[in-house]
């Protein structure tokens, strides 16, 4: 494991896994630099540098990665972790919202990350991790669009990892499943209702609610990044929660006991 002094920079660090994250990196003695959409507002609340960075704005994304290297002179980690939950209906999500979900979880993650890429190669050292989610290797009901964008990070980087690996720069995910963070409060809702869906809709949600109220604290997710920095020659998926594995299993070999556990889990949730 590699303990020396690193220059990390975490997209999305001015709450939930970000902020955490950052917290953590900066306790150990690392540069970190955070991003948000909003750094002013943040700045004073957190011990570490922020900068204004909307990834789903072109103009923000190359302005910010000339402001960066005013800061630092090195980049040794990338931590990809902001982004937004769509939840709803696939039927009753606008293409509009759908399209804005893929803009910043897909296509900001991807334009960020292509435009540090330069400075990686040029150092010939690097790493790139990127924190997707359990529903970037399966889906679950009502995050349709969230699910399509993790899905698709999966698939980017699964080819990038290649392409960089000449360079030395190292490329992994990290897929959480359900932990106690602020993404359910900040969610965006699917501005359709179709009225025939109204029953399930309930079910769905009283699901959702019952999940993310129980979940764990996200301290293994944040173990798991600080160990992945630290590993010299990381494997690429890293799917973390309890009974992860045997989720992804059951979908792989058993789908139809997969389906048959998601249906019953969501039909104890009485109808209204």
């Amino acid at each position: 494991m590699e303990l020396k002094q690193k220059t990390i920079l975490i997209t999305g660090a001015s709450s939930g896994f970000g902020l955490q994250i950052a917290n953590k990196f900066h306790e150990n003695g690392n540069i970190v630099i955070g991003t948000s959409r909003n750094p002013e507002k943040y700045q004073n609340k957190v011990p570490f540098k922020l900068l204004a960075l909307d990834i789903a704005d072109d103009k923000s994304i190359r302005s910010f990665s000339e402001e960066l290297f005013k800061h630092i002179s090195q980049l040794d980690v990338l931590i990809n972790n902001a982004g937004f939950y769509l939840s709803g209906l696939a039927e009753e999500t606008t293409i509009e919202q759908g399209r804005k979900q893929l803009e910043t979880n897909f296509w900001g993650t991807v334009k960020l990350t292509n435009e540090l890429l330069p400075y990686f190669r040029k150092q010939r050292l690097g790493k790139i991790i990127t924190v997707g989610s359990i529903m970037g290797l399966l889906s679950f009901p009502n995050a349709a669009y969230y699910a399509a964008s993790k899905h698709a990070l999966e698939g980017y980087f699964k080819s990038l990892r290649f392409e960089l690996n000449e360079f030395n720069i190292k490329v992994c995910m990290v897929e959480p499943m359900g932990f106690k963070t602020n993404i359910i409060n900040s969610s965006v809702i699917a501005e359709g209702k179709i009225s025939e869906y109204d029953s399930y809709r309930k079910k769905i949600e009283d699901f959702a609610k019952d999940l993310f109220n129980n979940s764990p604290e996200p301290t293994p997710v944040i173990n798991t990044i600080v160990r992945l920095v630290g590993d010299k020659a990381p494997k690429f998926n890293h799917p973390v929660g309890k009974g992860a594995s045997v989720i992804l299993a059951i979908q792989h070999f058993a789908y139809k006991t997969f389906e048959k556990t998601i249906i019953k889990k969501i039909n104890k949730f009485k109808r209204i």
